[in-house]
């Protein structure tokens, strides 16, 4: 088989071949075209499969990881979007949460909707929280709201109503009712997106939905015929936030799901290095053009999630918008390569503002300006100017320094060679913080924890990172600057469903279960069942419960198999068993209550993929490793030293080198500080050991 995955990211745009046959990988790594984001993949894709010998008629199964609907979202660029609520609920959204994610500050902003008041509308209806009637809905009404918002301009729609995770026969006639009166418009209903509680997180949730529904639908659209006329007539499947594969269809309908679909695919094949060289718990780390990514993984899977934020403020929780939906776990800040270096008030500020891939760093020569953090390890020494990207892009070391003296060395009465260093610093202590929120606050000691670094500059800060925050091994995979890419192959078709159903398990019986489940796997199956090719689907239980009192609840693996009348005690024993291990008591006094519950069907999709990074079948490399020498800054041995450049593809297995070093591959530089050890592991992954001085 012949796969290809690609990633878009916001400055660079990734793709990977990967031959099953033969077990070799081509990559590509170009600039990002962000008016146009297919664009670079269809500019790209052609020579890529010239490299490999490959027509495209050959190709079985293309992978895309995106962040169209992230970028839409945070840039607030998506369309004119409408809210259908209950009578007397308009003002949900401006409500939100009372919690405020800085109790100290009295002025403190909530996260600004994605949707204007004028733009949000009343129907009468009413449900009860048991799912009963309390007031029938009222047609008028819904032809008064679908007349105001044609005259308004509203381009797609959110229904969310009171209650309707436990009934959604309101919100199903209102979408069948606006597909009458406004054909053209684009209806998303809360039952369909998150059939959960808590209105304020499933309203949103419903309206961010419809607010890049249209954008991702044109985009997936441009996408499919010009991969078509290509000659690429595979398999498409696209990245969800959840690490799993989806077609375009449903990606389409529900593009919610995909908010966090580049980094997700990352930590995958985080989760599938660490397994190879032998590692159960490891911190994620990805550091690209525009942003840096932290995730984890735990006894080799990623760490999910059932709810998540988007544009959080200073990784606070309350301060972004809540999104419902299963995510891979994960901290995202403005500290990438691109991020801008600006002075402030004496100090230096880094990102979250980025060059992006236009006008892109000073070094490019593309038109930038401002210094950024690939501009100041440039003017580190850390870069080779003339095989940056693999020498697609000759950086300029003169414009960088300028940039630097200029808008930041002299203001703040600094060498140039110093003010490099404070940038570099300081987006150090940015993704440190970050690293910190995902680790320590989190309950993960970093002393047991690995970090795997990619990303085209995650391998240039990791050694600093992993010695700010106690970790013992980095792990920098092959192709390790396209790891996204890389991810997408790692990846099955999954398809996550839930519903809120409160019921207290000192009453509920096993009907009741298999009739939550029964529904689940009715609704999975509706949506998996255009992407089943003969295989049957891996089926897997969770239940959100807690003790009956309690605000939030805890995820519990629930039992495979069938359900009977023992499937309750079993339920519970499994909720005490997660409640002890994540805060050291049991409450036998207490009645357990589930809250959620949720089905996910897995479609195997990456077999024999396992070993796609391994390398094993790779020839021996020749020549010496060591290929010369080049000076960098290292503030612990006094500045700039003649330090050592190492050629990656020239490292044999088990061979070690000990910092500090350079080891340069086409797309990213490993910097090694003195005292650090790399070894080549024997999968072609370079270890490195932390402040070992080559012991």
């Amino acid at each position: 088989m012949i796969l290809v995955g690609f990633d878009i990211g916001g400055t660079f745009t990734d793709l990977v071949l990967y031959n099953t046959k033969y077990k070799k990988f081509e990559i590509s790594k170009v600039p990002s075209t962000p008016e146009q984001p297919e664009k670079a993949v269809l500019e790209a894709i052609g020579p890529l499969l010239n490299r490999a010998g490959v027509i495209p008629g050959d190709v079985t199964s293309l992978f895309h990881a995106s962040t169209i609907a992230t970028n839409t979202i945070l840039e607030r660029k998506g369309c004119r979007t409408g809210l259908i609520t209950t009578k007397g609920f308009r003002d949900i959204l401006l409500i939100g949460r009372q919690k405020r994610y800085d109790t100290h500050d009295l002025y403190v902003d909530k996260p600004e909707p994605l949707t204007k008041r004028r733009y949000i509308y009343e129907i009468n209806e009413r449900m009860c929280a048991d799912g009963s009637v309390h007031q029938p809905l009222d047609l008028d009404s819904i032809k008064t709201v679908a007349d105001e918002m044609k005259a308004a301009g509203v381009e797609s729609v959110a229904v969310s109503l009171l209650h309707s995770y436990a009934n959604p026969a309101h919100e199903q006639k209102v979408r069948d009712c606006l597909k009458e009166f406004v054909p053209e418009l684009s209806v998303s209903i809360s039952s369909d997106i998150s059939a959960k509680y808590r209105e304020y997180e499933r309203t949103n949730t419903a309206v961010a939905n419809a607010y890049v529904r249209p954008i991702v639908q044109q985009y997936l659209d441009r996408l499919d015929i010009s991969l078509t006329d290509l000659g690429l007539k595979s398999q498409l499947y696209i990245m969800q936030s959840n690490g799993g594969l989806v077609s375009p269809e449903l990606a389409a309908k529900s593009p919610v799901r995909i908010v966090e679909s580049g980094p997700a695919a990352g930590v995958l094949m985080c989760a599938s290095v660490a397994t190879q060289e032998g590692f159960n718990h490891v911190l994620t780390f990805d550091m690209g053009g525009t942003t840096a990514k932290i995730g984890a993984v735990e006894n080799g899977q990623p760490a999910l999630t059932p709810t998540f934020e988007v544009d959080a403020k200073n990784y606070r929780r309350f301060s972004g918008l809540p999104l419902n939906i299963q995510s891979i776990e994960l901290l995202e800040i403005g500290s990438g390569g691109g991020s801008l270096a600006s002075p402030d008030m004496g100090l230096i500020r880094v990102g979250p503002r980025s060059a992006g891939a236009v006008p892109g760093p000073i070094c490019y020569k593309r038109g930038g300006t401002e210094p950024t953090v690939t501009d100041a390890n440039l003017v580190l020494g850390y870069l080779n100017p003339e095989k940056f990207n693999d020498g697609a892009i000759t950086l300029d070391s003169d414009s960088a320094h300028e940039g630097i003296r200029r808008q930041i060395a002299d203001p703040l009465r600094l060498s140039v060679a110093a003010a490099a260093w404070g940038i570099h610093a300081v987006a150090n202590a940015n993704m440190g913080a970050a690293m910190r929120v995902i680790s320590v606050e989190r309950g993960r000691d970093p002393n047991e924890y690995a970090m795997v670094a990619f990303g085209g500059a995650g391998p240039l800060h990791a050694a600093y990172l992993a010695r700010d925050l106690g970790v013992p091994k980095v792990i920098v995979p092959k192709g390790a600057g396209v790891g996204s890419a890389v991810g997408l192959l790692t990846a099955d078709t999954r398809i996550d469903v839930s519903l809120t159903r409160i019921m207290s398990l000192d009453v509920a019986s096993a009907e009741d279960f298999l009739a939550i489940y029964q529904e689940l796997e009715k609704r999975a199956q509706a949506e998996i069942e255009p992407m089943l090719t003969g295989q049957k689907p891996i089926w897997q239980r969770y239940g959100y419960m807690r003790y009956r009192g309690q605000g939030f609840e805890i995820k519990v693996d629930l039992p495979d198999g069938r359900i009977t009348e023992g499937y309750l005690e079993a339920a519970i024993a499994a909720f005490r068993s997660a409640y002890e291990k994540n805060f050291g008591y049991v409450d036998f006094d207490s009645v357990v209550e589930g809250i959620d519950w949720q089905l996910v069907a897995i479609l195997p999709t990456s077999a024999g993929l396992q070993d796609s990074s391994g390398g094993n079948d790779d020839p021996e490399p020749v020549g010496e490793a060591i290929i010369g020498r080049r000076s960098a800054y290292f503030p612990g041995m006094g500045g700039f030293i003649d330090c050592k450049v190492v050629d990656r593809y020239r490292m044999k297995r088990g061979e070690r080198i000990v910092g500090p070093a350079l080891i340069e591959e086409r797309e990213t530089t490993l910097v090694t500080l003195p005292g650090d050890v790399v070894t080549v592991s024997d999968h072609g992954n370079l270890v490195i050991s932390i402040n070992v001085e080559g012991s």
